[in-house]
């Protein structure tokens, strides 16, 4: 076979022709193809930037958990669940409360708190007779600190009684132990006021400073009433120079105590001293009184903690300029007061 050189330059030839007859058709071709590429990523990249479809947040409040996580996955949401105690027997399992609140508009996907009910935190009456009555107060507001009404709220004032128990000593309750409990109610306590001659030695704090004084005047069933005036003679300023009845007195329980402090002309060592004083109602049964000093600092300290019976209430103390006393009763802080150099 003989290879014939003029008839390959031919097809050559031939096909360069056909080539430029079709060079605008390639050209646009492939310019389309570019632009139909270019507009497909376009579409998917302003999809991407558009992100999840807006949606109303359904109102599930009152609904039972159940229920209400069927009409947010029909939203495409999903709930965050926190359970909570209630006052109310019947509601356990029943979303509380929600957020975002109902009507809000958010992307699908997110996550929507709810708070769910565990019910009431007991469903029968405790015993509480034989307890202090101090110490039932603080185990039913630290087991409803989480509810929004307490189940439990003790008549005030419980009704009092002499009883050989010691005084605030549970005697009776009403609703009696074991009685269920359908909702919220109160509880009628008869409270001991301790024996109706009850005696008591006083203690003897003449002599002693402010801290020392405070710290025998806690533990004392007596009530101490405090006056000042300016050291005579060798007192020492800053101490108890007398009290009546003497110490070692045999007092029927919670007499009041006469006692006078020595207070100093003008304080060497700092600080402002002087007597607290409140007058407080009338208790059937005395009551746990605290009083604290806030320093200037922010720094918390307990002064005196000690059972009352109401009336006249008065407390030497020694503290800082600026000085904040903090009177609790019941654990409740009822006031607070700014110590000033001019209320020596």
């Amino acid at each position: 076979m003989r290879f014939n050189l003029s008839d390959l330059r031919v097809n050559f030839d031939s096909l360069a022709e056909r080539l430029r007859e079709n060079a605008r058709t390639v050209i646009l071709t492939g310019i389309t193809v570019l632009l139909l590429t270019v507009s497909a990523c376009a579409v998917v990249f302003f999809l991407s930037l558009r992100g999840s479809e807006q949606v109303m947040v359904p109102d599930v409040r009152g609904k039972d958990l159940a229920v209400a996580m069927l009409e947010m996955q029909a939203k495409e949401l999903y709930p965050r669940v926190q359970l909570k105690y209630s006052d109310k027997v019947d509601d356990r399992g029943t979303v509380l409360e929600q957020s975002p609140s109902p009507g809000s508009i958010v992307k699908a996907g997110r996550r929507i708190n709810v708070t769910v009910s565990r019910g009431i935190i007991m469903d029968r009456v405790e015993n509480y007779v034989g307890q202090s009555i101090d110490d039932v107060r603080i185990s039913l507001q630290a087991m409803f600190t989480s509810t929004n009404t307490p189940l439990i709220v003790i008549t005030e004032p419980p009704l009092p009684r002499f009883s050989a128990a010691p005084a605030g000593t549970v005697l009776e309750q009403n609703p009696p132990p074991d009685t269920p409990i359908t909702g919220p109610f109160k509880l009628d306590l008869v409270v001991s006021k301790g024996p109706e001659n009850d005696r008591t030695s006083v203690p003897n704090i003449v002599g002693l400073s402010i801290p020392a004084a405070l710290a025998e005047i806690g533990k004392a069933q007596v009530v101490f009433d405090f006056t000042s005036r300016q050291p005579e003679g060798s007192e020492r300023a800053g101490t108890v120079v007398s009290q009546m009845p003497a110490g070692n007195s045999q007092v029927t329980s919670y007499s009041r105590v006469s006692t006078v402090m020595a207070m100093p002309v003008q304080s060497s060592d700092g600080l402002v001293y002087g007597i607290f004083q409140e007058t407080l109602p009338e208790y059937p049964y005395p009551f746990t009184i605290k009083l604290s000093a806030i320093a200037p600092t922010g720094e918390r300290t307990l002064l005196v903690s000690l059972k009352h019976p109401g009336g006249p209430f008065s407390v030497p103390y020694a503290v800082a300029e600026g000085t904040v006393l903090s009177l609790t009763i019941l654990n409740k802080e009822v006031g607070t007061y700014e110590i000033r150099a001019q209320n020596e």
